[in-house]
C-alpha cells in the first residue's frame, strides 16, 4: 500500500510542480503565494500532521535543519509565514524541469566541488537577507535515516558569522519514515519539530560547534524514546 501511495504522489507532485513553476513564472513578484498554495495541498494531500515543541521565532535570520526527506522543506515552507532562501545543491538546479522549482522562486544554488561556491553563496545569501528572505539550509549537506546527525559543513557558520545572523536550529523527525524517496514508500503520519533556543551568531564564541552537539543530542535523546 505504501508503495502504491508513492506512486501516486509521485504523478501528483510531477503534474502540481508543473503547474507551480508555470505560476511562479508567469507571476513573479508572487511566488511565495504560489509556494504556499502547493505546500499547503502537499500537506493535505499526504495526510501530515504537525506537533511541534518549542517556538519558532520568525525574527531569525537562518534555520538550521537536519534533512532526511523532501518533505522537510514542505513542511518547514507550510510552518514558516516568511519566504525562505532554501541553499540546494547544484546538481539539483541542473535537473531538467524540475530544476526550476530552485530558480523560478530565486533559491540559493551552490556548486560544492568548485572552490568559488563558498563566494558565491555568501553573496547569494547576502542579497536574499536584503530582501527581507531567511537562509534555510541542511548543514549536514546530506541527507540521512533520520537516527543520526552528521558533521556539519562549515559553509552556514561562514554565512552566519560574516553577516552577523540570529540563528534558530530545529530537529524534524518522521519525515523519512512518511516520504522515502529512495525506497518510494509513503504513507500518512505526524512529522514532529523540535525548535532549540535561537543563537546569535559571531566568530568569538563556538556556537556552531555547541548548536551541532545540542542537535545530536536531541535526534539521540528522541531516538531512545523510540526504542522504549
Amino acid at each position: 500500500m505504501a508503495r502504491i501511495r508513492a506512486l501516486l504522489v509521485v504523478i501528483q507532485f510531477s503534474i502540481t510542480v508543473a503547474i507551480t513553476i508555470f505560476f511562479m513564472y508567469t507571476f513573479r513578484n508572487h511566488t511565495h503565494k504560489v509556494i504556499k498554495i502547493w505546500m499547503k495541498f502537499q500537506v493535505f494531500f499526504l495526510g501530515i500532521k504537525i506537533q511541534e515543541v518549542g517556538k519558532l521565532d520568525e525574527s531569525c535570520d537562518m534555520l538550521l535543519l537536519n534533512h532526511q526527506s523532501i518533505l522537510d522543506i514542505i513542511v518547514m515552507e507550510y510552518i514558516h509565514s516568511r519566504d525562505l532562501a532554501w541553499v540546494a545543491k547544484k546538481e539539483i538546479t541542473d535537473l531538467p524541469f524540475f530544476g526550476h522549482i530552485i530558480k523560478a522562486p530565486r533559491m540559493i544554488s551552490i556548486d560544492r566541488e568548485n572552490k568559488a561556491g563558498l563566494i558565491k553563496l555568501l553573496k547569494e545569501s547576502k542579497d536574499r537577507l536584503s530582501k527581507g528572505r531567511p537562509i534555510a539550509i541542511f548543514p549536514e549537506g546530506t541527507r540521512t535515516d533520520g537516527k543520526k546527525l552528521l558533521k556539519f559543513k562549515s559553509g552556514a557558520k561562514i554565512i552566519a558569522n560574516k553577516l552577523n545572523l540570529k540563528v534558530q536550529p530545529a530537529v524534524l523527525f518522521n519525515t523519512k519514515n512518511i516520504l522515502d524517496s529512495q525506497k518510494l514508500t509513503c504513507k500518512p503520519g505526524i512529522v514532529k519539530i523540535i525548535y532549540l533556543e535561537p543563537v546569535q551568531a559571531s566568530k568569538d564564541t563556538n556556537w556552531f560547534e555547541e548548536t551541532e552537539n545540542k542537535m545530536r543530542e536531541v535526534i539521540e535523546q528522541e531516538s531512545k524514546k523510540n526504542e522504549l
